[in-house]
């Protein structure tokens, strides 16, 4: 079969462009006879996701140019004859912005419905009617492809269940393929880790945040819980945030909330694979007090480095975390600063969640997610 996988979000951010990038890899290590066709957006994309010398060595993969960006009118009707230039017997596209005339045999992941239970139109630079125009437009767009698609791979059981009850699509068109924590080698060197802390004026122990600010995240939540546990329990641990800046981590920190915080939180922006893991290696605890998630890999890739975790007890957190987590109700800072007292101080709690953690990372690989993948790439080519 020639499967085409739209790859134009390869290289861009550490979510779905992650998502992207490990599935290509392992689908083209499992040596099947399948041909894959990649559309990526930039030439450059490829070096940036650290897959330019892997490609070159694949003989079932073809690299096509698709300079087309995504979200807006202009994938809606170029794509398509790209699509069927390549003649493609499947296309896999991995989020949901699917062209609405795309009428081909396709199969698509859904990683979560945020847009459908926390729209954000505060970061909108268009006015409220345009706002509502665009939400509702990328809505019906994710719902006819849904009820388009061949078949639906998704990210947890969670998620499963909310596209069932929010979009009404059947279950058995969807698979659950969980994702797995991204694999960074483990930093040793000492003179690293202080030339990073120093750089961004970590100077205690610390406890570790990694995601964006978006609402659903829960941050102003965290902020007030922290202010409880500076005041209550502890002042010598540092609360570190890291995640790419935008409008909703500068509205955090110009905030009322930070400012009148009287041990300031640090803001790392953005960090290299190589300075999270260092991040990750030396951190105290882990708190991920998001209110949705489709899936949730720091908290996953935090016990890769054996941090005990502190999460939401919402969504598909306990389904992914199991017995690897401490759950906090994530409308209560109390409870939150509460737990991270607890958590910090106990060690027969910390040991306890390190060895869980063991048996649940066990349960998570990208080379189970490529052979799900392609064993519904091979059902579908028998059927369609």
């Amino acid at each position: 079969m020639i499967i085409g996988i739209d790859a134009r979000m390869l290289g861009f951010g550490y979510g779905l462009g992650r998502y992207v990038q490990q599935l290509i890899l392992h689908l083209i290590r499992l040596q099947t006879t399948n041909t894959y066709v990649l559309f990526v957006q930039r030439s450059d994309a490829l070096v940036e996701s650290g897959m330019q010398q892997e490609m070159r060595n694949a003989p079932n993969v073809r690299i096509v140019f698709a300079d087309i960006p995504w979200y807006g009118w202009k994938e809606q009707y170029a794509l398509i004859p790209l699509l069927k230039k390549e003649r493609v017997d499947l296309m896999h596209f991995p989020h949901w912005n699917i062209p609405l005339l795309c009428r081909g045999p396709f199969v698509m992941t859904i990683h979560d419905l945020t847009m459908f239970h926390y729209p954000r139109p505060e970061a909108t630079t268009w006015g409220p009617i345009m706002y509502w125009v665009k939400d509702h437009a990328h809505r019906a767009v994710m719902k006819s492809a849904a009820h388009r698609a061949a078949h639906i791979f998704v990210t947890s059981e969670y998620t499963k269940q909310d596209i069932h009850a929010t979009l009404h699509v059947p279950e058995q068109k969807m698979t659950v393929t969980y994702q797995a924590p991204y694999t960074i080698c483990r930093p040793d060197e000492q003179e690293n880790q202080h030339i990073l802390f120093d750089r961004y004026g970590i100077h205690e122990p610390y406890i570790l945040y990694v995601g964006a600010a978006y609402p659903h995240k829960n941050l102003e939540t965290l902020m007030r819980a922290w202010k409880i546990y500076t005041e209550t329990y502890d002042t010598h641990y540092d609360l570190v945030l890291a995640g790419k800046e935008n409008y909703f981590y500068t509205r955090l920190k110009q905030s009322a909330l930070v400012s009148g915080l009287a041990r300031q939180p640090i803001f790392t922006g953005l960090v290299s694979d190589h300075d999270l893991a260092v991040l990750y290696h030396h951190a105290n605890l882990f708190v991920f007090p998001s209110l949705y998630e489709g899936f949730g890999l720091p908290p996953l890739e935090a016990l890769v480095h054996g941090v005990p975790v502190i999460a939401s007890e919402r969504s598909s957190l306990p389904e992914v975390l199991g017995e690897a987590a401490v759950y906090v109700d994530p409308e209560s800072p109390e409870d939150i600063a509460a737990r991270m007292n607890e958590v910090l101080r106990n060690e027969d709690i910390r040991s306890l969640l390190r060895e869980n953690a063991k048996h649940e990372l066990a349960r998570y690989s990208w080379d189970t997610l490529a052979r799900q993948t392609a064993q519904q790439y091979l059902h579908l080519g028998a059927v369609l």
